[in-house]
């Protein structure tokens, strides 16, 4: 079970902090990802960080901006938004798998384990 937090109302610049904490112990064998939906568009990847070195992905239109990081003792992932723009508005999804290729890591049905999604709304 994933449990995300964090999400709420900005104004462009801002930063925001979401959080998505895991129940499985193993969490620390996971490859853990954000995806994000905003309404009408599917749903798209934002980042992702490896389980093995915690080597982290990024979506282009992150890159610079977003940053992604993991604490196995806390079984969460966390991902610190900055200089958000109105286009970052969506509802944000962890997501969770134990295997995952590289290649595969964008794909949102490459992905087993979804959480409940938090509101991410940016103004300008």
């Amino acid at each position: 079970q994933l449990q995300a937090s964090g999400g709420g109302s900005v104004q462009a610049g801002g930063s925001l902090r979401l959080s998505c904490t895991a129940s499985a112990d193993s969490f620390r064998s996971y490859v853990m990802s954000w995806f994000r939906q905003a309404p009408g568009k599917e749903r798209e990847f934002v980042s992702a960080i490896k389980s093995s070195d915690s080597r982290p992905f990024y979506a282009d239109s992150v890159k610079g901006r977003f940053s992604i990081s993991r604490d196995n003792a806390k079984k969460t992932v966390f991902l610190q938004m900055n200089s958000l723009k109105p286009e970052d508005t969506a509802v944000y999804y962890c997501a969770a798998d134990r295997q995952i290729i590289n290649s595969a890591i964008s794909r949102p049905d490459s992905w087993d384990y979804w959480g409940q999604g938090t509101q991410v709304t940016v103004s300008s």
